[in-house]
């Protein structure tokens, strides 16, 4: 095989064989992948992540005493709205017409910590692993934002998806 320097390289060879990066171009360039000659599925992906905080964060964010206001609901919306621009934030990443996208936040006062699930569903080309994964990361970074006046050690953490169907890959679950 020919050398190639580090950015224009377009092939892995490793013990599983040749892997061709979709992302690249011939000459090395990035560029999105063209998905118009997919068939259109329906596709769903769930993803999940967490925010540690102190006893005292967590009781004011339970209480919605939080002087930025109720904590859950801005980080829901933000989760939702994040989800609809993922293609903004990921260069590669194709923008989608959404048709449902939803959070759910599992508060757990034994960890003070919030568990933050999102679930993203859309009919297109590509899947939306990318919205579910950007729709937790904004709604922890929310949460980090609106508590960070009382607590500047916020730990987010565990982001992951969690399931994923539709699409040539099929299903996927993550482990536990």
């Amino acid at each position: 095989m020919q050398e190639r320097d580090y950015y224009s390289s377009q092939l892995i060879v490793g013990v599983v064989g040749v892997l061709e990066l979709t992302h690249f171009d011939d000459e090395g360039r990035a560029r999105m992948v063209d998905v118009s000659g997919k068939q259109a599925s329906f596709r769903e992906a769930k993803a999940r992540g967490t925010v540690y905080v102190n006893s005292d964060t967590f009781g004011l964010i339970m209480r919605k005493e939080m002087k930025k206001g109720d904590v859950l609901a801005v980080a829901q919306i933000a989760g939702i709205m994040a989800a609809k621009h993922a293609s903004d934030l990921i260069p590669m990443c194709h923008p989608i017409a959404l048709t449902a996208a939803e959070m759910e936040f599992v508060p757990d006062s034994e960890r003070n910590a919030i568990d933050i699930i999102a679930m993203v569903r859309c009919k297109g080309e590509t899947g939306v692993e990318m919205e579910a994964l950007t729709a937790v990361s904004a709604a922890a970074l929310t949460i980090y934002d609106m508590c960070k006046a009382v607590q500047k050690d916020i730990e987010i953490g565990n982001i992951k998806l969690l399931r994923k169907t539709g699409g040539s890959s099929g299903e996927y679950v993550a482990d536990k």
